[in-house]
Order: C-alpha cells, then structure tokens, then sequence
C-alpha cells in the first residue's frame, strides 16, 4: 500500500501519504505482534524521492512509514529536486511561504491518529522532520500526543521556544554548525532556552550544513548522518518498540 487518502480535521477535503511497510519476517524468525509507526515530515520540497527513501529507510528498520502531503492544501502531489536548479527552489520556497502551519499540524494530528490504528500497528507514533519537517516535528512535539519527535535541521525554531514547555515526549534536535538557515546566534538561542528540558535532547553537528542527512544531496556528510541516525534509531526503538 503505496499510497493512502487521509481526511483532513476541518473537513476541507483529504490529503495523500506514502506508505513504507517493513519487509516480511523470514520464514523461522519471530515476528513482532506490531509495529510502530513513524510519521515522516516533508522538507520544502513536498513528499519527493528523498522523502520516500527516507521512509523506506524507516521501514527497513522495522517501523512503518507513512509521509503526508502537507503541500496539498495550495498543490497536490508536490515532488521538487532542490539539485535540479533555481526555480525548484522558487517553487519550493513559494510554497512554504503559502502553507497555514497550524493547518499543517492539524494535519499531523490527524496522520498521528491514523498512524496509531493501522492494520499492522502497535498504536506508537513518533514523528521525524527534516528543514522545515524539522520545525514541524518540534510544533507536532509541543502541539500534538505523539510519543517521540526527531527534528534534522528544523528552521525557526527560536520563534517557538516559548511552546517548551508543552514539550511532554522525548524529543531529538539534529543541528548543523554551518547551517545557512540556522544562524549561530539562531543556535545559540535554541540552546540557551531549550537547556535543562528534560524531554529534549539537542545535538550540533560540526562543519556541516543544513541538509547534512540528505543522502546523495549537495550537502550530504555521511559522518555526520550515521551519528545522527544512530541515535535517531536509538530512540525510535527505546519508544515504538
């Protein structure tokens, strides 16, 4: 299953999402009664290939994937390559200046809510961001009752210290030292009003920039990637099961 159609909260109409589902036990092994499920969080670039590998990648860790289209309110079916050249920029940018980000929100509450009741699934959800995924993972964490949150390179996320404290669930920050869109006194303001929160662990990646994790993207460092990873499966594991 591909592909499925979610209804969205306010009636508005529905959105699509990518499904990624964990391979097959082998024949011997013991399979897990269920699964959790990760609700994978688009970049400006909509619910495109780097989204749907990365899903797949969740997947191979044993976790179901799903990825919604939050572009669908202004374009459905959205998929840019940001190292195809300026305009996939332009309209990538054109698009995150048009999208209402609480509606955004009320869309992962309703995917988190779906996600809980699939067939297959244990009923935990964590959510996983990246760019501007990454600043909705830290609003799903402050906003929503998913049971983790990770956040590669969220931009804004100075704006939104003042939600900490609605913060309930582990939640993971992925920070690029050089990060182009995360400034260092940006960085030192996330750090300074997120230090001592117990649900939130932060973590600055140095010499990379934003985008580090993008496998084959222009800024991709695999160092970097695997240490984040790491311990983004960590804590997949520790709370979906």
């Amino acid at each position: 299953m591909p592909e499925i159609e979610i209804a969205a909260a306010d009636g508005s109409g529905q959105f699509g999402a990518y499904v990624a589902m964990p391979k097959p036990t082998p024949a011997g092994a013991v399979a897990p009664a269920a699964r959790g499920v990760v609700v994978m969080i688009q970049e400006i670039f909509g619910v495109n290939r780097t989204m749907r590998s990365l899903s797949d990648w969740v997947a191979e860790m044993g976790f179901i994937a799903v990825s919604p289209d939050l572009f669908w309110r202004q374009e459905k079916g959205v998929q840019l390559d940001p190292d195809a050249g300026q305009d996939q920029w332009d309209r990538a940018f054109k698009l995150m200046q048009g999208m209402d980000q609480d509606k955004a929100v009320e869309d992962l509450k309703v995917t988190i809510a779906h996600a809980r009741k699939m067939e297959g699934a244990n009923g935990k959800v964590a959510t996983m961001g990246f760019c501007l995924g990454g600043r909705l993972a830290y609003m799903a964490a402050a906003r929503t009752d998913a049971d983790a949150n990770v956040s590669y390179y969220g931009v804004g996320l100075e704006g939104l210290l003042g939600e900490a404290g609605n913060i309930k669930a582990p939640l993971i920050l992925h920070i690029a030292e050089k990060d182009k869109f995360v400034p260092p006194e940006a960085q030192a303001k996330i750090l300074e009003g997120l230090k001592g929160h117990k649900q939130v662990s932060a973590y600055v990646y140095p010499g990379v920039d934003h985008a580090f994790a993008r496998m084959g993207g222009h800024a991709w460092d695999a160092r970097a990637a695997t240490i984040a990873n790491g311990r983004t499966a960590e804590l997949l594991a520790k709370v979906l099961g």
